[in-house]
């Protein structure tokens, strides 16, 4: 399973990648939402100004954070209380 996880990332990225960002902006306002947009914007800008010379391992644990929280979506885990702020 790892590996055709691996294979639909690098096809999907490489699918974005070559998108003009008026498809990009639009895709992810359909997917996401504008407020969850700028929820990721504001905390990934909080985590990378906090640490400048982690971005690289921020930018790797943000894009695994939206994979989570993705797939618990779509198995439909309960929702806690939300705790943080952006």
């Amino acid at each position: 399973m790892p590996g055709v996880k691996k294979g639909f990332a690098i096809d999907f990225i490489n699918r974005i990648r070559t998108m003009g960002s008026d498809e990009l902006n639009a895709l992810i306002t359909r997917e996401a939402g504008e407020e969850l947009a700028q929820f990721f914007l504001s905390y990934s800008a909080n985590l990378i100004s906090r640490d400048p010379g982690r971005a690289v391992e921020n930018t790797s644990s943000l894009m695994l954070m939206g994979y989570l929280i993705r797939a618990a979506e779509e198995r439909g885990l309960p929702r806690r209380e939300p705790v943080l702020q952006a």
